[in-house]
């Protein structure tokens, strides 16, 4: 079960104006369950994302890529988006991209529209050719199940080995003008995003720039789905897309203005929330852990090491046993690569125990208390490297028995 993680209620979830859903059954991988999505946009939109910094990259990626690069030299705007699941279209080659082109011009013919208006995502099982066919037949179902309000619906179609969809929205006021921010986004393991998570998708129905959207992607990306590890593998098909649908009488043009700060702090909000649901949700999963790291010399630096405890395998596995071998956690300090850290300096701890005192134990600290901390649910560990004034916050979750499960059988 996810780790303190509500199932969303569809009724919670507000349409953005200007944007609708549609889900179809494919039976890309499995009968019976939502696997493809449609996104239909309005022509005033704006889109724009982050992906994977695999060089593996999906098929997809690399075809969104092409098309949103296509929207600068062209008047062109990007009407919808298609997603699958049960297939990653990943390590299939020129065959792969042949796919997702097509998939492309299946639904463009649909929706009357250029192929290069259409940007497509895929996830599920890498190596295997993408269903191409299967997905053609559910477009039209898709697009008759378009409605504004379908978002639990869009969030559950995007699923793989999640245990339960991950939706949220917000509203709020800029200028007098209402603005509503609603997002989904999808992810269990093979969770270590170089910007962004599995599949995410953020909508507003602001009008915003395209400059002005590509500058809020990014800030939003490395304050959420940019400080998120499961296991510490980046997937080949990381996408982050943020939808400016402009239909509200809200613009934003420039990254300077007070109307843009407070839009991409909603934004850089809903996302970040939508981040630590995939955390909640790792496949086995049984606490969810903040590593923040303070004193640092710079942001960079924090982030290498929360990393580092956050990725270690013997730390994850001591948090799932309530075990506090606590020296774990300073030995994936000592080997995160801060070749001049003086760990004399360092101090850690565990929610409210103080663990560890000048780099070494705290004469005050008992082991009791450590284990009273790590039998709870949700834990912090805080490190405090008195180097200087930055700081980063990772969220990671535990290692059970159930992670190596679910992988070791993922394709039955």
């Amino acid at each position: 079960m996810p780790v303190n993680l509500p199932l969303p209620v569809a009724a919670d979830l507000s349409p953005v104006a200007g944007l609708e859903l549609g889900y179809a059954e494919a039976g890309i991988r499995k009968p019976g369950r939502k696997d493809l999505l449609v996104m239909k946009l309005a022509p005033t939109a704006t889109v724009t994302g982050v992906f994977t910094t695999n060089r593996f990259c999906a098929a997809p990626v690399q075809v969104c890529k092409a098309h949103l690069e296509g929207i600068h030299i062209s008047d062109s705007p990007i009407r919808a988006l298609v997603i699958n699941t049960g297939n990653a279209n990943a390590g299939t080659g020129e065959a792969g991209l042949a796919d997702a082109n097509a998939t492309c011009v299946a639904l463009a013919e649909l929706l009357e529209c250029e192929p290069s208006q259409i940007l497509p995502f895929s996830t599920g099982v890498i190596l295997e050719p993408l269903p191409v066919d299967r997905i053609k037949a559910g477009l039209p179902q898709a697009i008759a199940n378009l409605k504004s309000d379908g978002w639990y619906d869009a969030a559950t179609a995007i699923m793989t080995t999640d245990t339960q969809p991950k939706a949220a929205s917000r509203k709020i006021t800029i200028n007098g003008v209402s603005i509503t921010l609603t997002g989904i986004s999808k992810g269990a393991g093979m969770i270590k995003p170089n910007m962004a998570t599995m599949l995410g998708f953020v909508a507003i129905d602001a009008k915003v720039s395209q400059h002005a959207l590509d500058h809020m992607v990014k800030q939003a990306a490395d304050n959420s789905f940019n400080c998120i590890t499961i296991d510490g593998d980046t997937s080949t098909n990381d996408s982050f897309m943020l939808i400016a649908t402009g239909v509200s009488s809200l613009e934003v043009n420039d990254i300077e203005s007070p109307e843009y700060a407070t839009l991409s702090e909603a934004v850089t909000s809903l996302s970040r929330e939508l981040a630590q649901m995939i955390v909640r949700d790792g496949e086995g999963a049984t606490k969810f852990i903040a590593v923040n790291i303070q004193e640092g010399s710079s942001v960079e630096e924090c982030r290498q090491i929360a990393y580092s405890i956050a990725h270690s395998p013997l730390v994850k596995t001591a948090f799932f046993a309530s075990d506090p071998n606590l020296g774990r956690i300073l030995a994936a300090i000592g080997y995160a690569g801060v070749a001049d850290l003086d760990v004399s300096k360092l101090d850690m701890y565990l929610d409210d125990v103080w663990v560890a005192k000048h780099g070494g134990r705290n004469p005050d600290y008992k082991e009791a208390d450590g284990q009273r901390v790590m039998k709870q649910s949700e834990i912090t560990i805080r490190v405090k490297l008195g180097r200087g004034d930055a700081a980063a916050t990772i969220w990671t979750c535990d290692l059970s028995h159930e992670y190596v499960t679910i992988n070791a059988d993922y394709r039955s």
